[in-house]
């Protein structure tokens, strides 16, 4: 009990007043979400996904094992949810937003806080998270974008479209300059930081401002399908590839709780820029993020249980 209430005041509830000040302001002022959400993936995000990647420090053995675990991960939830939408008779666009909403999990403003709590700072188990919030940050602006652009405008739009993003010159050119040890000067990397720091509150504010915007419908029957699939499918599968890498100790823990969180925030974002059922999108990662305070709790306790 006292580990629930621990991870609802340090991570759960910052989010939601993050989510209920972006309600709060849509309801006011009519907020532009096409706007916000451009603020999002051409100027913050990119951002972020820099800063991030130039200052992360991790082995090469360790990244390879990590880079193993999540496409592993990916590619049978992706699996999954794609039988799962055939199951449902969901088809088109829809079907790649349920699919996204699945394989994207929010591993940053929600993992890395539970990450720091559960290990307690413990430097190998953030360096665990770090790679795996890389690895979806890559994957969301890179698969993620081209999924939904090629639902809507055809797969070769949207690869020439992918290569207008500045997503992946941010991505490129923090893994190069970390690479090569480029030193960036004062002024840039101050504002790089600058800008890294808004992404979460301006997602979640977005995200807040979309909610305010939904009109809810009864027989949600695709949120629930998805989110069942993100937070207890994630981590079945994920445990199962564990006890095939023959895992133990922290990595596993780490691996196991970063396969439990929910959507990620980032997913409703993209779908809102490029008008692919933001609805849907939104209301999957509000649901996933609520019902996510009993599951991340439980998961978190039988990873120790498991894998101490």
């Amino acid at each position: 009990m006292a580990e629930f209430l621990v991870i609802f005041i340090d991570v759960i509830l910052p989010i939601f007043i993050l989510l209920a000040i972006g309600f709060y302001l849509h309801l006011k002022f009519t907020l532009d979400l096409a706007t916000l959400a451009k603020l999002n993936i051409y100027f913050v995000v990119p951002g972020f996904i820099f800063v991030r990647l130039y200052e992360a420090t991790f082995s090469l053995q360790l990244f390879a094992l990590v880079l193993a675990f999540f496409l592993l991960l990916v590619f049978l939830l992706y699996l999954a949810a794609i039988t799962i939408a055939k199951l449902m008779k969901i088809n088109g666009g829809k079907r790649t937003t349920f699919a996204n909403s699945v394989m994207f999990f929010n591993s940053g403003n929600y993992g890395v806080p539970v990450n720091d709590l559960v290990f307690r700072a413990d430097p190998y188990a953030m360096s665990i998270q770090v790679i795996v919030l890389t690895l979806q940050n890559i994957f969301l602006f890179s698969y993620g974008i081209f999924s939904l652009r090629a639902a809507k405008d055809g797969k070769w739009k949207a690869a020439m479209g992918y290569f207008k993003m500045p997503v992946l010159y941010a991505m490129l050119s923090g893994v190069l300059l970390n690479a090569w040890e480029v030193p960036i000067p004062e002024p840039i990397w101050v504002s790089a930081n600058y800008i890294a720091d808004a992404m979460i509150a301006l997602a979640l504010i977005t995200l807040g401002a979309q909610v305010a915007r939904m009109k809810f419908k009864k027989g949600l029957y695709t949120v629930y399908a998805s989110i069942t699939l993100r937070l207890i499918g994630g981590p079945v599968v994920a445990f199962i590839i564990i006890s095939l890498f023959q895992l133990d100790g922290m990595m596993a823990q780490a691996l196991l709780i970063a396969s439990a969180m929910p959507t990620s925030v980032n997913s409703a974002v993209i779908a809102e820029e490029y008008k692919s059922h933001p609805d849907l999108a939104a209301q999957t990662v509000l649901f996933s993020t609520i019902a996510s305070m009993l599951t991340v709790t439980a998961t978190v306790y039988v990873a120790q249980l498991l894998f101490a």
